[in-house]
């Protein structure tokens, strides 16, 4: 563990259906947090969880009739392709809940040892609320608050407990829960959500770190509960630092399956938006104030995201990609350090789309000809600021025709089910470009989009 780098836990997706557009905003900031940090030469640390057991998973994995680890394993792929798309940097380390079970007993017998937890009569394990006198310091609750809390995922008369704000560290075994159990010293069950996400976070980051990342719904009662029996197990400071992402609504809306507007990035792509133009939309408010996402804040993103690219096309502009990121920002370096005050992102693009309309001014007045190491240097500031917002901007195609973003999302598609082996997918797909007239070539590590022949 390099102890100079800034080492933070981003809790991540539950694996039981594809991630929706609220979830991405929230790892979308995540992203960004890091991609700053690393344009501003720090090094980083980054883990990000999977929670791959839970009453979500069992329920929907049992309801299919499919083994927990093969349901879990099909979304754990479908998230990390739609991870890709969006060009988030993969984390460090992704520990999974299952892999970790014995470190999860482990923490749980530790605090019983130290009276911090109990058996209940049914054989479930408990925290005790009351043996944490810090308790609600995160999310500032009052007492009369935190006595009635629930979950979706532990509701107050489904487990027995003392007080109702005691929270679950260890499930019996249940009828329901079929074959996903595993023994432990209070017999066979299946971890609390809560207590995973302090066992993965301390088996790799050690007792205490340095920040703790989420959406704001997670402060009570998940990050609360990690905080208490973390602090209760080892007496040292959890994360010193929180970084909670604000919701996502959309067209002025909560998000929810009942009004059909939980999106997912495929259903932006098969309305023909490309995952840039999903990215640029979540990254452009501030991550402390919910973010209004609506189908015209998408058309302004296309629009945006084409004046970038006039500008990498007017300055021959060509992306650099990779884990290593650009830390040079030079005529850039307002963008950085509008990043720099609270990962200001609306700021920072306001400042970027004003130094691409001065620079480009400039350019065309003629102050850039025969100025090579001044153009190289807008060059790099450019690619420092797309590294920052993990935007990939490439220039226009001249004199070529254009590939639409919908034609390219398609093509992405039949890549992705090629890598997956579902050759029956991909032929489809592929016999669907051809009708549409594009043809696809696939090389070793990417594919090419031509027009066919007339």
């Amino acid at each position: 563990m390099d102890e100079n780098s800034v080492r933070f836990y981003a809790c991540g997706p539950t694996v039981y259906g594809p991630a929706h557009i609220g979830n991405f905003r929230t790892f979308v900031m995540q992203d960004v947090f890091r991609r700053v940090l690393e344009t501003s030469g720090h090094k980083t640390l980054h883990v990000r969880n999977l929670t791959d057991v839970d009453d979500k998973t069992i329920r929907q994995s049992q309801e299919q009739g499919v083994k927990l680890e093969d349901f879990t394993d099909k979304w754990t792929v479908r998230f990390h392709q739609d991870c890709e798309f969006l060009n988030l940097l993969t984390p460090h380390a992704e520990p999974s809940a299952v892999e970790h079970i014995p470190e999860q007993i482990s923490l749980i017998e530790r605090l019983i040892e130290g009276g911090n937890a109990y058996r209940a009569n049914d054989g479930s394990v408990y925290f005790k609320v009351d043996a944490f006198p810090e308790y609600g310091r995160l999310s500032r609750l009052a007492e009369r608050e935190i006595t009635t809390s629930t979950t979706d995922r532990e509701t107050s008369d489904e487990y027995e407990r003392e007080t109702a704000a005691d929270f679950v560290l260890w499930k019996v075994r249940r009828p329901e829960d079929g074959e996903n159990f595993w023994d432990s010293p209070w017999g066979q069950g299946r971890p609390g959500w809560h207590i995973e996400c302090s066992a993965m976070s301390m088996k790799v980051l050690g007792d205490s770190f340095d920040l703790h990342s989420g959406g704001v719904d997670l402060i009570f009662p998940h990050h609360e509960n990690e905080i208490a029996q973390s602090e209760c197990a080892t007496g040292k400071t959890f994360a010193r630092h929180w970084f909670h992402i604000a919701h996502l609504m959309v067209e002025g809306k909560k998000m929810s399956k009942s009004l059909g507007n939980l999106h997912t990035l495929e259903d932006l792509f098969e309305q023909g938006y490309s995952a840039q133009e999903v990215r640029y939309v979540l990254l452009s408010g501030s991550y402390r104030q919910p973010l209004n996402f609506t189908f015209d804040s998408m058309k302004a993103s296309r629009k945006a995201m084409s004046k970038l690219r006039d500008f990498a096309t007017k300055f021959n502009f060509i992306p650099t990609t990779g884990n290593t990121l650009e830390t040079e920002f030079g005529p850039f370096q307002p963008v950085q350090e509008a990043l720099l005050s609270d990962l200001s992102t609306p700021e920072a693009l306001g400042r970027c789309f004003s130094l691409v309309r001065e620079l480009s001014e400039a350019y065309e007045r003629g102050e850039y000809e025969g100025q090579q190491d001044a153009v190289s240097e807008v060059c790099r500031g450019f690619q420092a600021t797309c590294d920052a917002f993990g935007l990939v901007v490439e220039p226009k195609k001249v004199d070529l025709v254009e590939i639409p973003a919908d034609i390219e999302n398609l093509a992405q598609k039949r890549w992705n089910a090629k890598l997956s082996k579902d050759w029956a997918m991909a032929d489809q797909l592929r016999n669907e470009l051809l009708e549409l007239g594009w043809v696809v070539k696939d090389g070793k590590e990417k594919f090419e989009l031509t027009r066919s022949a007339e």
